[in-house]
């Protein structure tokens, strides 16, 4: 790794989706684990889809392109999805995962399992060092549940609760655009069944419940957005035993 003295500077990258959707992605965390970062501009409110790891702050970057204050929405509460969530006032998530928002430790947000110095492909500062890395609390303001709906104005949200790879797990679908943020519910990537609150009969349930969704797009909790056929594609492959990361991935890499 290389050393940098200001990563703060050049850390966030900002991509145009379209139709007032940004992704924001973290350039000095490693491709195979850095989580999808997702503003959604709305007319009354924009929304906020998950924070990364929280290393940088990640406020300045949304003020500077929402001009406003945000929701901020964690899809799960596994450490690289509501690292930042802590520097925004409104932080809304599924209530099954409150205890670890208000309380995250090493253990119950997977960063023990998944951070090691090969996450970090430069450094924050000279003495910076991984193992030092924590995550901080973001008690939860409100709670969403399946079948709420968040109304930005000119465009509504449903939001989905489809547990399995976290207990509080959910996306968010606009029935009209047909868009699913999918958290990692689904990404085109290994998913995870093995975590300590992670359970595959569920998640198959959840799986199941999205496959019949009409989408014409999935914007996943990481790697590039993908459309419906793919995603038939993925659940199908889960669904018999394939498309799961190995518990021994990390031993892999």
């Amino acid at each position: 790794m290389s050393a940098k003295n200001h990563w703060s500077l050049d850390y966030f990258e900002v991509i145009s989706m379209g139709g007032g959707i940004s992704l924001i992605r973290e350039k000095h965390i490693a491709p195979w684990m850095r989580c999808n970062i997702w503003h959604i501009k709305g007319r009354n409110q924009d929304l906020l889809v998950d924070s990364g790891m929280g290393v940088v702050p990640l406020k300045p970057t949304i003020a500077a392109l929402a001009g406003r204050d945000v929701t901020a929405i964690s899809s799960h509460c596994h450490f690289d999805h509501m690292g930042g969530a802590y520097e925004f006032d409104c932080h809304l998530a599924h209530a099954a995962d409150a205890e670890v928002y208000a309380d995250p430790t090493g253990y119950n947000t997977l960063s023990d399992d998944f951070v090691s110095a090969e996450v970090f492909t430069s450094l924050p500062h000279n003495d910076w060092d991984w193992r030092n890395y924590r995550i901080k609390p973001a008690p939860l303001t409100g709670y969403l549940d399946d079948g709420d709906v968040l109304d930005l104005g000119d465009r509504s949200f449903h939001v989905l609760h489809l547990p399995g790879h976290a207990p509080g797990a959910i996306s968010l679908y606009d029935p009209k655009e047909k868009t699913l943020f999918s958290g990692d519910v689904i990404y085109q990537g290994g998913l995870i069944d093995f975590a300590y609150h992670s359970n595959t009969e569920i998640y198959e349930q959840s799986l199941r419940r999205l496959r019949e969704l009409p989408v014409s797009v999935v914007h996943g909790g990481h790697e590039g957005s993908f459309c419906q056929e793919r995603m038939i594609e993925i659940i199908d492959g889960f669904l018999v035993g394939g498309q799961r990361l190995p518990q021994d991935w990390a031993n892999a890499t």
